[in-house]
């Protein structure tokens, strides 16, 4: 609710700021809805016809009763308001949305009531309530149009083919929408041709002709029940068979001028022209009004659907509304926007759209709208332009449709207990509708048809939907003062016969004038229920949020030190912590979290908040801040505000009491209505008839109100003194300028103007909605990569992380969308739920014809070219891409296929090559899009997929961290080195891949093959890679460089650097080993894909086992100092690997036994002053040390030399015996070197390794071994040593199965 608008000028004064009536000019006569005429034109312009051809708004197919005709504002008082210019355009399409309806005697005439809201450019609301009565034509010149357009349409229909029927189908998407619109409240479902209505339709000289009439209020604050029976009874006072106790003016100008707006925290009661009204105004810490049934908005949709759709309403989706209700619309619109508080709906909000401005259903922005559908049209005939992203809720059929990926709200179930136990408390069944259908399944028409209408028939029939049914005012006026029928409704009574419905009838309705209890009516006690319902399901709503974001002031970045510099640099700030602050949530949280705080609505709460510093604080969040200090003032900070347990609301009661004594109690009653000083006979009394009123009297109000004068005057004052202080710093203009451009921030589009709709005008909204769309794709491009860049930065050692996976996976899921919404935009006709997917499956089919017609000639594979073997470049292909995606069972709906195709494209570093490869085919975006469609504005396109390039910048693994389950193509080359013999073995080789999320299992590699392809279960990215033979034949050397391995679908290649001998009496002696793989930079070998990072600097492959080893006598050699710095900076890396959120660790193998990792720095240690080459013999490995001290302390032990010594000392020694035994008894063959890393991974993870150092460093065998310069000999570096591994054990290391295979401890 925008309290604010109540707040300017005078604004505060008055309860009602203008009395409008609008119906038939008999002046002008009877004129074709010009807006549907323009509606009808822009139809044929989308589907290409000659608009010209296009019947300006006569519509000979139709039945005249059921065209549009143009209805006018006949008057309206005042003539204007200052502080509320009149927008006579808006409020005359709002008061009668279908234009005038004629009736004759012989349809259904019952009054009807709906309500409107006007939203201004500046966000401020003005809500209508509309009272909708026939009223009979006495225009001899209407009548006899009416009468031609008949004959001139029975000549046409006999003219036509008699048989067929009057409408003519279409299947384009907006004309279903324009029928599903043309006449809603009509008794006949049956087509309107004019055999529905006899032979003639309509006679002049046999039937009587009615046209509808509106009367309608316009007030700034939402007094609907107010409002609803002050109107009810002005048009009572004309239908009534004597004439009311004054003239209507009287009341009228009662409302306008001597009503004012009940103060905050107060109650008022005025008078209508029958009974007294009361209506009341929440205090400044209460909840603010709201007047809207909420009772209607439950029974309406069920508990479950409409906490479903406010979550899709909170997650800013594309909300459309579809009702054949007016009012029914307006209540669930404005039901769900309350309970939004303390956030507020940033988007376009139309809850009634009128059929002149179906193209804003077009708008690829998020929408709250509502549809008014027709009576008997089926839900799968409404095409829309877009639904990927939209949830459809049909409120008559209490069902409704949701997106595809949608979270659900924290604690769902229980939250939706709460609400029904509200709910029955009120005797209201907390019924739950329709059980929520997601996009992917089919639109299939509700399962009973007769209950449905019968449930339908019943609300329809129930007072408070704002629906009078059936005769009821015919009822109750034979029912008035009619002494037999009471005597007969008492005589019922006493035989037991049940008339509660004509009691219903009479209490709802009419307000019995016995006295309810404490001397109310019943219909204010109905009011008094309503309005403690409302409240108390709001305040359980309300208390969600206080709960959820109890803590949220202490993640408000304020950086800036004055509004002016943040005004300016708004765009570039951060203004929250959102990654500290979902780190503190409750993991069941996160999924709804991480989306909604992304949000437009929670961006400006948190910019109010800033803005506060300054400025008086924005009333919602004046309450919810309180709210929030008192929760803590209550827990005193406990930690249950934290915990995921749900917290029930405990302010139930006394919200409810506060409503209660206000209403029991009133404060303030207005001035009675009195004689005007009025022309004699002009007010004359006709019944049936609303009279003109008298202009001169209404258009002003009295000179001597006081209350009036006095608000007005303190209200300039305020508004001067706010004014100095606001504009110290800024001049106006200036001033308002940033005001506006830092509140509309990434609001794409302010509120659509209802009035003015030339195509020009229209042209001017696309272009609005193209240049929002660039800005919001600019906007989320940048956010990724600061994101995505900032996390970089730390593993360069930069910085603090600030992204997790679940914020990276919602920010991707929000570009998803806007591609969508991109892609919807301006749309020809439409062809499936995505509009994306429907343009590449149009490309697609294209090119394969072209490619049918003219086969491509084969063109031979390039190789890369610094050696012979190498892998194979991966042809980039916007098709094979999509041939991926449609082989992927897994996906079902189009709109996930899209959303995958987009997460591959971008995990390829591609999508804004795709994108521009599949807008080039101009002749192709010409046939499926309008000329205003932004994929069509040459200049904004550009620019939009430069913003797409920019996220080429950084590596995304969003396709495959999410689609786990899927098969996928991998290939691997293995590089031997060339230089040196032996490049081919004889044995029989193998190979095992290992990634995150599993393992390919041992694979045979076909002899002399060094390249071979396999299918697998998604094996995540890549960690490890075994390589080995079995050692058969007589070459059974093989000396390997590396061994690269590429995913085929997402082109992601791995490095797995090897430089080392496979083969026994070789090297170490290894027929395996284990390879820890490096992520190949991207496009190393095609330099066509725009910005990316630079490769990290890699020392050459061969380098890291030899240069311990076989290079060890000679070359480079590291000094103490540098192998102690690197065991700090390997156990440093590991112990910052887990203080990374779970989902950001990488690869903790690449720590343990990659480049830089703990076992090559102790690799390192071990070997510092290591008696390793020796003359003539062969070259002695660290691990023949350990085994030899092993083999010692083994036999000390059976001497018993190791008896003496204390117990723990003993325990250690054979714990190191065991596991090198249990290293050197596995089957496998992993080499010397790789039994020593064995061993340090083993004994990190189990904690050992501190414990065996000392064992080692103080055996005598090391004296024969080591020089007396070792490290391992210095007594102080091996417990500094020890001092730094001792630092692992509060990690829980786990180790991946490709390193223990084959250990048995």
């Amino acid at each position: 609710m925008s309290v604010s608008s109540a707040g300017s000028g005078a604004a505060p004064c008055r309860f009602a700021h203008y009395f409008v009536i609008c119906g038939i000019d008999t002046e002008t006569g009877l004129e074709p809805d010009q807006l549907a005429a323009l509606y009808q034109w822009l139809e044929a312009d989308r589907q290409s016809r000659d608009p010209d051809t296009t019947a300006t708004g006569e519509n000979f197919e139709q039945s005249p009763l059921k065209r549009t005709f143009k209805s006018k504002v006949l008057a309206r008082y005042p003539e204007n308001v200052e502080w509320n210019p009149f927008d006579q355009d808006a409020v005359n399409m709002l008061c009668l949305p279908k234009g005038l309806s004629f009736r004759t005697q012989a349809d259904q005439r019952d009054p009807q009531f709906h309500s409107f809201i006007i939203t201004k450019e500046d966000g401020s609301r003005t809500y209508g309530f509309v009272h909708t009565f026939y009223e009979e034509v006495t225009s001899p010149q209407i009548c006899s149009a009416m009468q031609t357009l008949y004959q001139m349409h029975n000549a046409e229909h006999a003219s036509a083919n008699p048989p067929s029927s009057s409408s003519s189908s279409s299947s384009s998407s907006m004309d279903s929408l324009a029928s599903s619109l043309d006449e809603a409240d009509t008794p006949t479902s049956s087509s309107s041709s004019s055999s529905s209505r006899g032979a003639g339709g309509y006679d002049a000289s046999r039937d009587t002709l009615y046209v509808s009439k509106a009367l309608c209020l316009i007030t700034p604050m939402p007094f609907m029940h107010a409002c609803r029976r002050f109107l009810s009874q002005l048009h009572r006072a004309v239908t009534a068979a004597t004439a009311p106790p004054l003239p209507l003016e009287s009341y009228v100008h009662n409302i306008l001028y001597e009503v004012p707006l009940p103060a905050l925290g107060r109650s008022l009661k005025f008078h209508g022209v029958y009974e007294p009204i009361v209506c009341q105004r929440p205090g400044p810490g209460e909840l603010p009004l709201a007047d809207f049934p909420l009772a209607d908005a439950f029974s309406l949709l069920g508990v479950e659907n409409l906490v479903q759709v406010f979550t899709c309403t909170l997650l800013e989706m594309q909300i459309l509304l579809y009702s054949q209700d007016y009012q029914r619309l307006m209540t669930v619109a404005e039901g769900i926007t309350t309970l939004l508080f303390p956030f507020q709906w940033q988007h376009v909000y139309v809850p009634i759209l009128p059929a002149s401005l179906l193209h804003f259903l077009d708008a690829p922005v998020p929408y709250l709208m509502g549809l008014q559908s027709k009576e008997g049209t089926d839900r799968s005939k409404l095409e829309l332009p877009q639904e990927a992203n939209l949830c459809f809720v049909d409120i008559d059929n209490h069902f409704i449709e949701l997106p595809e990926d949608f979270p659900q709200f924290p604690n769902k179930s229980e939250f939706m207990q709460e609400l029904s136990e509200v709910l029955l408390s009120f005797g209201i069944p907390a019924n739950t509708g329709a059980p929520p259908r997601t996009r992917s399944s089919p639109g299939s028409t509700p399962s009973t048809p007769g209950r449905e209408r019968k449930a339908l028939r019943q609300l329809e029939d129930d007072g408070r939907n704002g629906n009078l049914a059936g005769e009821e005012l015919a009822v109750l006026e034979l029912l008035q003062g009619n002494a037999t029928l009471e005597r007969l409704q008492a005589l019922t009574k006493r035989t037991g016969v049940t008339v509660a419905r004509v009691d219903a009838l009479r209490a709802g309705i009419k307000g019995q004038v016995t006295e309810g209890q404490g001397g109310r009516t019943a219909a204010e006690d109905e009011e008094l229920r309503n309005a403690k319902l409302n409240v108390q399901l709001r305040e359980v709503f309300a208390s969600r949020f206080t709960t959820m974001f109890a803590d949220y002031e202490a993640f408000v970045i304020q950086s800036a030190p004055d509004l002016e510099s943040w005004l300016t640099n708004r765009e570039q700030m951060h203004n929250f912590d959102k990654a500290s602050f979902l780190s503190d949530q409750p993991e069941p949280y996160l999924p709804f979290l991480s989306h909604f705080i992304e949000t437009q609505m929670f961006a400006t709460f948190i910019d109010n908040k800033i803005m506060s510093q300054w400025e008086e604080k924005e009333p919602l969040l004046r309450v919810f801040d309180a709210r929030i200090d008192k929760a803590r003032l209550y827990n005193v900070r406990a930690p249950s505000l934290r915990s995921s347990c749900y917290q029930r609301c405990s302010i139930l009661k006394e919200s409810a009491q506060a409503i209660e004594q206000r209403l029991m109690k009133i404060d303030h009653t207005a001035i009675h209505p009195h004689l005007l000083d009025m022309k004699i006979g002009q007010g004359k009394y006709e019944q049936g008839f609303f009279p003109k009123l008298q202009a001169d009297v209404l258009n002003t109000g009295p000179a001597n109100n006081k209350w009036s004068h006095r608000t007005a005057t303190a209200q300039r004052r305020k508004d001067r003194h706010r004014q100095q202080t606001e504009h110290l710093t800024l001049d106006n203009d200036l001033k308002e300028k940033y005001m506006q451009e830092a509140r509309s921030l990434g609001k794409n589009l302010r509120q659509p103007k209802l009035s003015d709709l030339s195509p020009a005008v229209i042209a001017q909204t696309n272009w609005k909605f193209v240049e929002g769309l660039l800005k919001e794709c600019r906007m989320k491009t940048k956010r990724m990569l600061v994101e995505k860049m900032g996390r970089e930065a730390v593993e360069l050692g930069h910085g603090e992380a600030n992204i997790t996976g679940l914020e990276e996976n919602t920010l991707i899921a929000s570009l998803c969308d806007l591609l969508e919404r991109i892609w919807s935009h301006g749309l020809q006709v439409k062809q499936g739920k995505s509009a994306l997917w429907s343009h590449l499956l149009h490309y697609q089919a294209r090119l394969e014809k072209l490619q049918a017609d003219s086969p491509v000639p084969h063109v031979p594979e390039r190789r890369k070219s610094d050696c012979s073997i190498a892998m194979p470049c991966l042809r980039v292909s916007l098709i094979q891409d999509m041939r991926h995606i449609q082989s992927m069972s897994e996906i079902k709906t189009d709109v996930g296929r899209a959303r995958a195709w987009i997460r591959l494209s971008l995990e390829k570093k591609l999508l804004s090559q795709h994108l521009k490869q599949l807008l080039s085919r101009q002749a192709l975006t010409k046939k499926l899009y309008k000329r205003y469609a932004f994929l069509r504005c040459e200049e904004e396109k550009e620019q939009f997929l430069f913003h797409l390039l920019s996220l080429n910048a950084v590596d995304y693994f969003c396709f495959t961290s999410v689609f786990t389950t899927i098969m996928i193509p991998y290939r691997v080359v293995i590089i031997p080195i060339k230089n040196l013999s032996n490049a081919m073995t004889t044995s029989n080789p193998w190979v095992c891949v290992s990634g995150e999320l599993g393992d390919s299992g041992i694979m045979q590699i076909p002899k002399n093959v060094l390249e071979m392809t396999f299918d697998c279960q998604n094996l995540g990215k890549l960690t490890t890679v075994q390589l080995g033979h079995d050692n058969a034949g007589l070459l059974a050397k093989w000396l390997v460089d590396c061994v690269m391995v590429r995913n085929e679908i997402t082109g992601h290649t791995y490095r797995f650097p090897c430089g080392r001998w496979l083969g026994k009496g070789v090297d170490d002696g290894s027929l395996e080993r284990v390879l820890i793989g490096e992520l190949v930079p991207s496009g190393e070998e095609d330099s066509g894909r725009g910005s990316r990072t630079p490769p990290p600097q890699h020392s050459p492959s061969q380098t890291r086992r030899i240069s311990i080893t076989s290079l060890s006598g000679r070359g480079h050699k590291p000094t103490s100092a540098q192998i102690q710095e690197a065991i700090g900076e390997a156990v440093n890396n590991i112990i910052k690997h887990f203080h990374k959120p779970e989902k950001e660790r990488g690869s903790l193998t690449v720590l343990l036994c990659g480049e830089n990792s703990l076992v090559s720095a102790l690799e390192q240690f071990f070997h510092h002053g290591f008696k390793s080459a020796r003359l003539f013999q062969k070259t002695v490995f660290v691990w023949d040390f350990v085994e030899k001290a092993v083999a010692y302390m083994e036999s000390a032990d059976q001497m018993g030399d190791l008896q003496e010594t204390a117990d723990p000392l003993g325990m250690t020694c054979q714990s190191l015996c065991h596991y090198v035994n249990a290293i050197n008894s596995t089957p496998r063959n992993i080499g010397k070197d790789g039994k020593f890393q064995l061993l340090v991974c083993l004994g990190a993870r189990d904690r050992l390794l501190p414990q065996w150092l000392p064992l080692l460093a103080e055996c005598p065998v090391i004296l024969r071994m080591y020089e007396d310069t070792a490290l391992l000999r210095d007594r102080t570096t091996a417990n500094a040593l020890i001092g730094v591994l001792e630092t692992l054990h509060d990690f829980p290391i786990t180790l991946e199965a490709s390193l223990v295979k084959g250990i048995n401890l």
